[in-house]
Protein backbone atom coordinates (compact mmCIF):
# COMPACT_ATOMS: atom_id res chain seq x y z
CA UNK A 1 0.00 0.00 0.00
CA UNK A 2 2.77 2.15 1.07
CA UNK A 3 4.72 1.17 -2.46
CA UNK A 4 1.29 2.52 -4.06
CA UNK A 5 0.88 5.49 -2.54
CA UNK A 6 4.20 6.52 -2.98
CA UNK A 7 4.62 5.68 -6.82
CA UNK A 8 0.51 8.10 -6.83
CA UNK A 9 2.78 11.14 -5.73
CA UNK A 10 5.19 10.08 -7.50
CA UNK A 11 2.96 10.77 -10.86
CA UNK A 12 1.62 13.66 -9.36
CA UNK A 13 4.73 15.36 -8.98
CA UNK A 14 5.83 14.81 -12.61
CA UNK A 15 2.53 15.67 -13.80
CA UNK A 16 2.70 19.43 -12.16
CA UNK A 17 6.53 19.49 -13.36
CA UNK A 18 5.23 18.70 -17.26
CA UNK A 19 2.59 20.97 -16.52
CA UNK A 20 4.60 23.73 -16.21
CA UNK A 21 6.90 22.82 -18.85
CA UNK A 22 4.12 22.90 -21.19
CA UNK A 23 2.57 26.51 -20.00
CA UNK A 24 6.35 27.90 -20.24
CA UNK A 25 6.76 26.32 -23.60
CA UNK A 26 3.19 27.69 -24.57
CA UNK A 27 3.69 31.26 -23.11
CA UNK A 28 7.41 31.35 -25.41
CA UNK A 29 5.46 30.20 -28.94
CA UNK A 30 3.55 33.32 -28.25
CA UNK A 31 5.81 35.25 -27.49
CA UNK A 32 7.66 34.20 -30.09
CA UNK A 33 4.53 34.80 -32.88
CA UNK A 34 3.94 37.88 -30.87
CA UNK A 35 7.46 39.05 -32.08
CA UNK A 36 7.35 38.07 -36.01
CA UNK A 37 3.57 39.53 -36.34
CA UNK A 38 5.36 43.04 -35.65
CA UNK A 39 7.07 42.70 -38.41
CA UNK A 40 4.67 40.79 -41.13
CA UNK A 41 1.55 40.88 -42.76
CA UNK A 42 -0.17 38.19 -43.67
CA UNK A 43 3.14 37.10 -44.33
CA UNK A 44 4.74 40.03 -46.02
CA UNK A 45 7.19 41.91 -44.45
CA UNK A 46 6.59 45.59 -43.03
CA UNK A 47 8.22 48.44 -40.76
CA UNK A 48 8.08 48.40 -37.53
CA UNK A 49 6.80 51.79 -35.90
CA UNK A 50 5.43 50.77 -32.53
CA UNK A 51 6.80 48.41 -29.68
CA UNK A 52 4.20 46.87 -27.29
CA UNK A 53 2.42 49.01 -24.96
CA UNK A 54 2.53 45.89 -22.02
CA UNK A 55 6.08 47.39 -21.33
CA UNK A 56 6.89 50.93 -19.98
CA UNK A 57 9.38 51.15 -22.74
CA UNK A 58 9.40 54.19 -24.89
CA UNK A 59 12.37 54.56 -27.89
CA UNK A 60 14.54 57.50 -28.58
CA UNK A 61 15.25 57.11 -32.30
CA UNK A 62 17.96 59.71 -33.77
CA UNK A 63 19.03 59.86 -37.81
CA UNK A 64 22.61 61.12 -38.61
CA UNK A 65 23.52 61.62 -42.39
CA UNK A 66 25.72 64.62 -42.31
CA UNK A 67 27.38 67.04 -39.84
CA UNK A 68 29.78 66.12 -36.83
CA UNK A 69 28.56 68.67 -34.49
CA UNK A 70 25.25 68.53 -32.79
CA UNK A 71 25.37 64.70 -32.34
CA UNK A 72 28.29 65.77 -29.57
CA UNK A 73 25.46 68.30 -27.53
CA UNK A 74 22.96 65.45 -27.86
CA UNK A 75 25.20 62.83 -26.22
CA UNK A 76 25.85 64.92 -23.14
CA UNK A 77 22.00 65.54 -22.86
CA UNK A 78 21.41 61.44 -22.97
CA UNK A 79 24.16 60.81 -20.59
CA UNK A 80 23.01 63.31 -18.08
CA UNK A 81 19.64 62.22 -18.15
CA UNK A 82 21.26 58.36 -18.21
CA UNK A 83 19.07 57.88 -21.20
CA UNK A 84 20.09 55.15 -24.23
CA UNK A 85 18.62 55.95 -27.70
CA UNK A 86 19.30 54.11 -31.00
CA UNK A 87 21.07 56.08 -33.35
CA UNK A 88 20.38 55.30 -37.34
CA UNK A 89 23.43 56.42 -39.61
CA UNK A 90 24.03 56.20 -42.94
CA UNK A 91 27.07 54.32 -43.84
CA UNK A 92 28.80 57.30 -45.80
CA UNK A 93 28.37 59.46 -42.80
CA UNK A 94 29.92 56.30 -40.13
CA UNK A 95 32.36 56.20 -42.63
CA UNK A 96 33.44 59.63 -42.42
CA UNK A 97 33.47 60.00 -38.89
CA UNK A 98 34.12 56.49 -36.85
CA UNK A 99 35.20 58.45 -34.20
CA UNK A 100 32.00 59.76 -33.55
CA UNK A 101 30.01 56.39 -34.33
CA UNK A 102 32.55 55.21 -31.39
CA UNK A 103 31.33 57.95 -29.15
CA UNK A 104 27.69 56.55 -29.81
CA UNK A 105 28.88 53.20 -28.97
CA UNK A 106 30.24 53.46 -25.50
CA UNK A 107 27.47 56.30 -24.69
CA UNK A 108 25.56 52.46 -24.34
CA UNK A 109 23.78 53.81 -27.18
CA UNK A 110 22.26 50.91 -29.77
CA UNK A 111 24.17 51.49 -33.36
CA UNK A 112 21.54 51.03 -36.58
CA UNK A 113 21.60 51.79 -40.22
CA UNK A 114 20.09 53.64 -42.98
CA UNK A 115 21.77 52.35 -45.73
CA UNK A 116 24.59 54.07 -46.72
CA UNK A 117 24.52 56.75 -49.64
CA UNK A 118 21.07 57.49 -47.81
CA UNK A 119 19.59 57.63 -50.94
CA UNK A 120 15.56 57.48 -51.62
CA UNK A 121 14.98 53.53 -51.75
CA UNK A 122 11.80 53.64 -54.02
CA UNK A 123 13.85 55.29 -56.64
CA UNK A 124 16.02 52.73 -57.25
CA UNK A 125 15.90 49.72 -58.63
CA UNK A 126 16.12 46.74 -56.23
CA UNK A 127 19.36 45.28 -56.96
CA UNK A 128 20.56 48.87 -55.91
CA UNK A 129 18.64 48.83 -52.77
CA UNK A 130 19.99 45.89 -52.31
CA UNK A 131 23.87 46.79 -53.27
CA UNK A 132 23.69 49.54 -50.99
CA UNK A 133 22.61 47.92 -47.60
CA UNK A 134 25.47 45.65 -48.42
CA UNK A 135 27.88 48.63 -48.76
CA UNK A 136 26.83 50.18 -45.46
CA UNK A 137 26.85 46.53 -43.83
CA UNK A 138 30.58 45.89 -45.21
CA UNK A 139 31.27 49.66 -43.04
CA UNK A 140 29.91 49.69 -40.15
CA UNK A 141 31.73 45.26 -40.04
CA UNK A 142 34.59 47.15 -40.79
CA UNK A 143 34.06 49.52 -37.65
CA UNK A 144 33.34 46.47 -35.42
CA UNK A 145 29.60 46.25 -35.87
CA UNK A 146 28.56 42.92 -37.27
CA UNK A 147 25.61 42.26 -35.70
CA UNK A 148 23.38 45.41 -36.84
CA UNK A 149 20.15 44.29 -37.18
CA UNK A 150 17.55 47.58 -37.69
CA UNK A 151 17.26 49.81 -40.79
CA UNK A 152 15.49 52.49 -41.39
CA UNK A 153 14.97 53.38 -45.32
CA UNK A 154 16.34 57.10 -45.88
CA UNK A 155 14.28 59.51 -45.68
CA UNK A 156 11.76 57.22 -44.05
CA UNK A 157 10.78 56.32 -47.76
CA UNK A 158 9.81 52.94 -48.71
CA UNK A 159 7.13 50.59 -50.32
CA UNK A 160 6.19 47.11 -50.30
CA UNK A 161 9.20 46.04 -53.03
CA UNK A 162 11.75 47.99 -50.75
CA UNK A 163 10.76 46.06 -47.97
CA UNK A 164 11.03 42.68 -49.31
CA UNK A 165 14.53 43.46 -50.32
CA UNK A 166 15.09 44.86 -46.55
CA UNK A 167 13.51 41.31 -45.10
CA UNK A 168 16.22 39.62 -48.05
CA UNK A 169 19.12 41.30 -46.23
CA UNK A 170 17.88 39.58 -43.25
CA UNK A 171 17.13 43.18 -41.85
CA UNK A 172 14.51 44.18 -40.27
CA UNK A 173 12.91 48.05 -40.58
CA UNK A 174 11.93 50.84 -38.54
CA UNK A 175 9.91 53.53 -38.96
CA UNK A 176 8.17 55.63 -36.14
CA UNK A 177 5.12 56.89 -34.11
CA UNK A 178 6.08 59.87 -32.64
CA UNK A 179 7.06 62.63 -35.05
CA UNK A 180 8.20 66.26 -33.72
CA UNK A 181 9.82 67.02 -37.62
CA UNK A 182 12.46 68.68 -35.13
CA UNK A 183 14.91 68.73 -38.45
CA UNK A 184 12.65 71.57 -39.70
CA UNK A 185 13.52 73.47 -36.03
CA UNK A 186 9.70 74.81 -35.51
CA UNK A 187 10.60 76.08 -32.36
CA UNK A 188 12.12 74.44 -28.95
CA UNK A 189 8.99 74.73 -27.36
CA UNK A 190 6.59 72.98 -30.01
CA UNK A 191 8.73 69.60 -30.59
CA UNK A 192 8.94 69.66 -26.36
CA UNK A 193 4.87 70.02 -26.40
CA UNK A 194 4.63 67.56 -29.17
CA UNK A 195 6.63 65.13 -27.71
CA UNK A 196 5.39 64.89 -23.85
CA UNK A 197 1.95 64.91 -25.43
CA UNK A 198 2.01 61.98 -27.80
CA UNK A 199 4.19 59.60 -26.31
CA UNK A 200 3.63 56.95 -24.01
CA UNK A 201 3.90 53.09 -24.18
CA UNK A 202 5.86 51.41 -26.88
CA UNK A 203 6.19 54.42 -28.69
CA UNK A 204 9.52 55.23 -31.25
CA UNK A 205 10.17 58.82 -31.37
CA UNK A 206 11.78 60.20 -34.72
CA UNK A 207 14.85 63.18 -33.87
CA UNK A 208 17.90 64.05 -35.59
CA UNK A 209 21.66 64.85 -34.88
CA UNK A 210 22.71 66.43 -37.81
CA UNK A 211 23.73 69.44 -38.43
CA UNK A 212 20.72 70.68 -39.39
CA UNK A 213 18.92 70.76 -36.14
CA UNK A 214 19.60 73.92 -34.03
CA UNK A 215 16.52 73.31 -31.11
CA UNK A 216 16.72 69.18 -30.26
CA UNK A 217 19.28 69.25 -27.90
CA UNK A 218 17.36 72.16 -26.01
CA UNK A 219 14.08 70.48 -26.57
CA UNK A 220 15.88 67.05 -24.60
CA UNK A 221 16.78 69.29 -21.41
CA UNK A 222 12.98 68.89 -20.97
CA UNK A 223 11.56 66.28 -22.68
CA UNK A 224 13.78 63.32 -21.35
CA UNK A 225 13.39 64.30 -17.60
CA UNK A 226 9.37 65.09 -18.85
CA UNK A 227 9.36 61.09 -20.26
CA UNK A 228 10.52 59.77 -16.79
CA UNK A 229 7.69 62.00 -14.95
CA UNK A 230 4.99 60.08 -17.12
CA UNK A 231 6.78 56.56 -16.13
CA UNK A 232 8.14 56.33 -19.29
CA UNK A 233 11.56 54.37 -19.07
CA UNK A 234 13.91 54.84 -22.44
CA UNK A 235 14.88 51.92 -24.24
CA UNK A 236 16.62 50.89 -27.28
CA UNK A 237 15.01 49.31 -30.71
CA UNK A 238 16.10 45.63 -29.80
CA UNK A 239 15.05 46.54 -25.82
CA UNK A 240 12.07 47.94 -27.30
CA UNK A 241 11.05 44.62 -29.62
CA UNK A 242 12.43 42.23 -27.00
CA UNK A 243 10.42 43.69 -23.69
CA UNK A 244 13.15 43.19 -21.45
CA UNK A 245 16.73 46.03 -20.68
CA UNK A 246 19.83 44.71 -21.83
CA UNK A 247 23.78 46.54 -21.69
CA UNK A 248 25.09 47.16 -24.97
CA UNK A 249 28.26 45.52 -25.35
CA UNK A 250 31.50 47.27 -26.46
CA UNK A 251 33.28 46.65 -29.68
CA UNK A 252 37.02 46.36 -29.52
Amino acid sequence: MSFMTNRIELIKRYGVIVIIALFCAVLMWVGQRAQIAVFSNDGEPRALSQGSEDHPFVSLTFNVSWGNNKVHDILKKLEAHDAKATFFLSGEWAERHPDIVKSIHEGQHEIAMMGYAYNSYPKLEPQEIKQDIQKARETFEKLGFEDIQWIRPPHGQYNKEVLEVIDGEKLEAIQWSVNPRDWENPGTNQIIEQILDETDKGDIVLLHASDSVKQTDKALEVVLPGLKQKDLEFATITELVNGSKSKITQVE
